[in-house]
């Protein structure tokens, strides 16, 4: 991935991730130049949208590059280190050790675990990052730490290093944040008032008012009714608070939705029966088997809203969250601790898409992180469904390899127009360009690939990684 000398710079080979086979290298770096410079289309992100209504400077390199990476922090706690070690602070009530408030100790213990990423798309995007963000010219390690974490943070305080700064220079076009469904979205009114309105989007996230077996649920269902300004306390004006917040995140350029729940389940209850779950969850006494119910039948519901407003909704279920139930009790939810389960599409969509699977102003991007389902449910979906766009491989798939199997798992049966062409779903905001990069070079060897072996001509091969890199992300999101 890198070229270097012991006595050299660190600097990065300009065909890493491109194949190997020399009949096929030249073509994938042809369809690759066509691609690397185009605007970036960034929907399905996480980055606070506070970081562009406030434009304030990043604090720190530990702040901005190691604490909230998911995946650099669990890779270093799988060897050991205590995630409190790499900044991760307790919560208020939390029994959590206290957290490293030292920004070069939580570096140097990052650069001290650089062997740890040897081979995986962490590596990929933090020399990315390093080297052509930062400027960096020396690898990370016990002995480098100092000077690069210096040559980051003089990166960080220059005013060209802003949040708003970085849109331009990492070619974003659009970003959208995901914001719970509670907000009342003051920050993205900011970025209105200031220009930015059309660049920096919200996304509609109701997960923890879905989950009505959750601990939290209560809370965040007065916070939904606080900011609707409606009365919650029945299954009727809990569906109307939904409504008011998203039409309030359309109005503000909203063009999707994000589902997490751990299952894909979309069959509907009767109102009778919506109407019981619901009240037992306002007392306490909701059951697991109701409440798993209750999340499928208002999965329904939100494709139902979908159908009328026109929202896209993101699914991506399969995931069991906060894994280690005592370090999230200490720490709090989304600390790297979330694994994937086994996930069924087939049955679990079939309502769904009965009902609105060729609405015509109904479209749902479905992501997983089981990659048994690419070929046996999730392209065959989306090769009848006109409503079904499969997400790009994500979180622990969006690998080089895992991305090339996608290709090759889902193209035969959904072709390339059924899928959302590639988004980034990250925390990590310098990482953006890095990802974008790697998805490109893949695309462009996979390409090249079909080219070699005469099954595209090169002219269909560079209109189809452009479609993958720019206008499909733009298309499925209905952003053109």
């Amino acid at each position: 991935m890198t070229a270097t000398t012991p006595s050299g710079p660190w600097t990065l080979h300009p065909d890493r991730a491109l194949p190997a086979d020399p009949a096929v290298r030249p073509v994938a770096r042809e369809i690759y130049r066509a691609t690397r410079d185009l605007p970036v289309v960034a929907m399905h992100g996480h980055v606070p949208v506070e970081w562009f209504a406030d434009d304030a400077p990043f604090p720190d390199p530990a702040q901005l590059l190691v604490v909230p990476d998911h995946y650099l922090v669990r890779m270093l706690a799988s060897q050991g280190a205590g995630i409190e070690q790499l900044g991760v602070a307790p919560t208020a009530d939390g029994a959590g050790p206290a957290a490293e408030t030292d920004p070069r100790a939580i570096w140097r213990r990052f650069c001290a675990g650089w062997p740890l990423f040897r081979g995986t798309p962490t590596r990929f995007w933090l020399e990315t990052e390093l080297v052509e963000v930062f400027g960096v010219t020396q690898r990370p390690s016990a002995a480098t730490a100092d000077a690069i974490y210096d040559r980051v943070q003089e990166a960080i305080d220059d005013p060209a290093f802003r949040p708003r700064a970085l849109l331009d220079r990492f070619r974003i076009e659009v970003i959208s944040t995901t914001d719970p469904a509670w907000s009342t979205l003051e920050a993205h009114s900011r970025l209105a008032a200031d220009g930015l309105g059309h660049r920096v989007l919200p996304t509609f996230r109701p997960d923890a008012l879905l989950a009505v077996g959750d601990p939290g649920w209560r809370a965040a269902l007065d916070r939904l009714g606080a900011a609707a300004g409606t009365d919650v306390e029945s299954y009727p004006g809990y569906l109307e608070a939904l409504r008011v917040q998203r039409a309030r995140f359309a109005a503000a350029g909203a063009r999707a939705t994000d589902h997490g729940l751990i299952g894909a389940g979309t069959t509907p209850l009767t109102g009778t029966e919506a109407e019981r779950v619901f009240a037992a969850a306002l007392d306490g006494t909701v059951t697991a088997e109701d409440a798993a119910a209750f999340a499928g039948h208002m999965l329904f519901e939100m494709a139902a809203m979908s159908a009328e407003d026109g929202l896209v909704m993101q699914i991506h279920p399969g995931v069991l969250r906060d894994h280690d139930r005592a370090l999230a009790a200490a720490f709090g939810p989304d600390r790297g601790y979330d694994i994937p389960v086994a996930t069924e599409f087939t049955r679990a969509l079939r309502p769904l898409l009965e009902a609105f699977g060729r609405h015509p102003r109904f479209r749902t991007i479905l992501f997983t992180v089981d990659e048994t389902t690419f070929s046996r449910e999730l392209a065959p979906l989306a090769g009848v469904y006109p409503a079904v766009r499969l997400g790009a491989p994500w979180w622990f798939l969006d690998a080089p390899d895992a991305m090339r199997r996608f290709r090759e798992a889902v193209t035969e049966t959904a072709g390339f127009a059924n899928t959302s062409g590639f988004v980034d779903d990250t925390r990590a905001f310098v990482s953006i360009p890095a990802r974008h990069d790697l998805a490109r070079r893949v695309d462009a060897g996979y390409l090249a690939r079909l080219v070699a072996e005469h099954r595209l001509d090169l002219d269909e091969a560079l209109d189809t990684a452009h479609d993958l890199a720019y206008r499909l992300p733009r298309l499925a999101y209905a952003t053109a």
